[in-house]
């Protein structure tokens, strides 16, 4: 499991940002958007299969950067709340990984490392 940067530009932000993020909280076991277009996400899958799934929704003159998370981050006048993948059903192992009822986290810096 990696913790992953996205972060994307859209010419035409209103025209998909939100197939975007579902797109983006579909792959990851948990995720934080700390700002409008920069997610960071937990997740089995790699760099390629990430870009794979959000490639298809970009335009031309979108632009996309994936990058596996290996510090901490310096955040100014924002926050990082961690949200776990709600479950779908019949998913054991995701149900066994979110137990908890509570869907949101705190940032742990040790996280990334």
């Amino acid at each position: 499991m990696r913790t992953y940067l996205i972060s994307y530009d859209l010419a035409n932000p209103n025209a998909k940002r939100h197939a975007i993020a579902e797109e983006i909280m579909s792959m990851g076991v948990r995720w934080a958007r700390p700002l409008e277009q920069t997610w960071y996400i937990t997740s089995e899958s790699s760099e390629d299969e990430i870009e794979a799934r959000i490639e298809w929704l970009l335009g031309d003159d979108d632009g996309l950067l994936i990058q596996a998370a290996n510090d901490p981050a310096v955040l100014t006048n924002t926050t990082l709340r961690w949200f776990r993948q709600r479950p779908s059903s019949g998913n054991k192992a995701h149900e066994a990984a979110t137990a908890s009822n509570d869907n949101v986290l705190t940032f742990d810096p040790a996280i990334a490392a």
